[in-house]
């Protein structure tokens, strides 16, 4: 029979509908019940694509036995983290305190009031060794909190506390700095990030190693600084040896996860939006800077992978795919020997197979035989080994691909979590807007138009305000910080990459409503929640980028750029002030902080905004935008409108500018001064260069 869970939306929740555990949705009937009933209410969230997640559901969750327990001894909430990432990330915090790691499923005890007390993530049946068992767990909390409740009630104090004290401690350890951000700090910032950079695989740290999608921008746009070419050195070695690896689909296109493993061989299999939207722009930027063929190809194979895999009917796109198929981890992306020979009919595709790829008998996944597929050798190498001309044996690889993928569709398919966020569909827009710019590819653009198109009749309210989740009818959590910085951020991109006033006039209505909604104008930075949200147990700032950018770094870029656009030293006060919330611990930890180095990289950057005033449709106007879309210079501010449109006089970065003896002009403003229009595209090239 269907517990409580059978009216919700989110995939995730509905999954656990038909448990014999009682579940409670989050909300305040679950609490009343609790302190009916003076039990602690098990607090249980995970996500619809996590692996571990599935195994906990159908060791304990679908057990009677384990069930009965649960139920009589606790209020049992389930809690999608991505609808609900406040939730996740107060209590997330509370348990990495209490066990010094966190993760999902996350598993956490709390009063009746919400304070959590105790917590863990996976959690097994039968004991292990140094893991107790599930049961075994339950009774001890339950008979805790019967029997030293005074313990209870001290620890969940301490821990409220403590999570109270959080943003305090911050802006403590901030005040603490009388150096204003800068160029040192940028140094300061790479050289500590050398020292946790993995020289030989590239990414920071060990396994498990995940995709430092956040940080790339600060990396690519560090050229100029001192260390400038150790940060393009760490961003370009990541990139290529995730591309190489088998976090990277080389049939399908598109990332996984994470890698379980230091050098990106083998993947948890789950591919989440956010990943795959923000290594497309990486890819995209990367293949501009560098002039690399190789990334570009990324780049536009991570994004047809999203537009195959993960587009919703309705223009916008899904939230992931599942890392099982059919209860098996991996089971439609890996290969064997024979199931590749069978595929490959040419005897010459097979050996180019085996030796671009690490195809042998033994494998590299727990099934037998079974390999994740990496590059082990460069194109150019195997073609010269086989005695093909490189341009056939591209064109081969190309065709194994699809012969591979055409095949890997007819096996069953991961799971799909088919709900739209709004933050993460502002990431795909982003992506697809920096792409379709920088690669010259006008299609990815208008997917970008689509996409936002979707965000506004789905996700945004009458009000203008944001909703936080979609799946058939809006869900019932608000905007949070991350949705209105993605957002903003993306329409921001996508209008540099369309012309199209509305979006850049769209994202400083989302940009102003953030600022009111979410900012602490008293310690800096932005809340996750907005001020009217429901109370937690403490108010949580979106401060560090992990795996996605922070809310208050979005929501302080988007300032950035807008309060120059619009001549607001208010606004770029606020974003910098997003700085001094985490200034100390941002320069301990600058792997986490990337979003946040690049406002700071951008605010300590000589002002550059580029106005062109030209039809849409005019050759000319298409000339001088490709002299500013083909260059690398990410600080730049870039504002494209026809001067015909009215709404040019809602920008003071337009008001005023139009075309120049009829041919449409750029317009060049540096360190707060303009020079004359410019009609001719070299003469733009030159003043730029």
């Amino acid at each position: 029979m269907p517990n409580r869970l059978a009216a919700e939306t989110s995939p995730y929740l509905k999954q656990h509908e038909d448990n014999p555990v009682d579940w409670h949705p989050w909300g305040e009937e679950a609490f009343a019940q609790a302190r009916e009933r003076d039990v602690p209410v098990l607090l249980s969230v995970g996500y619809a694509s996590c692996h571990w997640c599935h195994v906990m559901a159908h060791e304990s969750f679908e057990d009677p036995a384990t069930a009965a327990v649960m139920n009589r001894l606790f209020v049992n909430v389930k809690v999608d983290r991505e609808e609900r990432p406040d939730v996740d990330a107060l209590y997330m915090e509370a348990v990495v305190g209490l066990t010094g790691h966190g993760g999902w499923p996350m598993t956490v005890w709390l009063t009746p009031d919400g304070r959590p007390f105790y917590g863990g993530t996976y959690f097994p049946p039968v004991a292990r060794p140094g893991m107790p068992a599930f049961t075994q767990v339950l009774e001890a909390v339950s008979q805790t909190y019967a029997e030293r409740r005074g313990d209870v009630e001290a620890q969940a104090e301490r821990i409220a506390t403590a999570l109270k004290a959080t943003n305090d401690r911050h802006a403590s350890e901030a005040a603490e700095h009388d150096d204003a951000p800068g160029g040192a700090m940028i140094d300061r910032a790479i050289g500590k990030l050398a020292t946790i950079f993995d020289q030989v695989h590239g990414g920071f740290g060990g396994a498990p190693k995940f995709p430092p999608s956040p940080i790339f921008p600060f990396l690519f746009g560090c050229a100029d600084r001192e260390r400038g070419r150790d940060g393009e050195y760490m961003s370009r070695l990541t990139l290529e040896r995730m591309a190489d690896g088998g976090i990277h689909d080389q049939v399908g296109g598109g990332f996984h996860r994470y890698a379980v493993d230091g050098y990106w061989l083998v993947p948890h299999f789950e591919k989440m939006l956010y990943d795959n939207a923000l290594l497309a722009s990486a890819y995209a930027h990367a293949a501009l800077a560098a002039g690399s063929d190789r990334y570009r190809q990324v780049a536009l194979s991570t994004l047809d992978y999203m537009d195959r895999e993960l587009s919703l009917p309705e223009g916008g796109l899904a939230s992931g795919q599942d890392a099982d198929t059919d209860g098996v981890e991996g089971l439609t992306f890996v290969w064997t020997p024979a199931q590749i020979d069978e595929v490959l009919a040419d005897p010459v595709d097979r050996a180019l197979a085996r030796d671009i790829w690490n195809v042998t008998p033994e494998g590299n996944f727990e099934h037998s035989g079974a390999t994740v597929l990496s590059v082990v050798a460069p194109i150019e190498e195997a073609a010269e080994r086989l005695g093909l001309g490189e341009d056939e044996a591209r064109e081969r690889l190309e065709r194994i691909r699809a012969a591979l993928h055409a095949a890997r569709d007819l096996r069953p398919q991961p799971g799909r979590d088919d709900k739209a966020l709004a933050a993460w569909n502002g990431f795909a827009i982003a992506a697809y807007a920096d792409a379709g710019r920088l690669l010259g590819e006008p299609r990815l653009v208008e997917r970008g138009q689509r996409i936002a198109a979707f965000v506004t009749a789905h996700l945004t309210r009458p009000d203008g305000t944001l909703i936080r989740a979609w799946r058939g009818v809006p869900g019932t959590a608000d905007g949070f910080s991350e949705d209105y910085g993605a957002v903003a951020d993306g329409l921001l991109r996508l209008h540099a990459a369309s012309g199209d006033l509305g979006h850049l006039l769209a994202a400083r209505r989302l940009t102003a409503e953030a600022l009111r909604r979410f900012h602490d104008p008293a310690r800096g930075g932005f809340f996750l929640a907005a001020e009217d949200a429901e109370a937690l147990v403490a108010r949580t700032k979106s401060v560090e980028d992990q795996p996605t950018p922070s809310g208050s770094s979005l929501i302080a870029s988007c300032l950035l750029r807008l309060g120059r656009i619009w001549g607001e030293p208010a606004w770029e006060d606020a974003a910098l002030g997003s700085l001094d919330a985490v200034r100390a611990v941002s320069e301990r930890h600058p792997n986490v902080f990337g979003t946040l180095l690049g406002v700071v990289q951008q605010a300590t950057t000589p002002p550059r905004e580029i106005a062109i005033l030209g039809a849409a449709d005019d050759p000319r106007t298409g000339a001088l935008r490709a002299v500013v879309d083909r260059r690398f210079a990410p600080w730049d501010i870039v504002v494209v409108a026809d001067p015909a449109d009215p709404r040019c006089a809602e920008v003071p970065l337009l008001r005023g500018r139009g075309l120049v003896d009829g041919a449409p002009a750029a317009y060049l403003c540096e360190r707060m001064a303009c020079r004359v229009p410019i009609t001719d595209p070299d003469a733009l090239r030159a003043a730029l260069a």
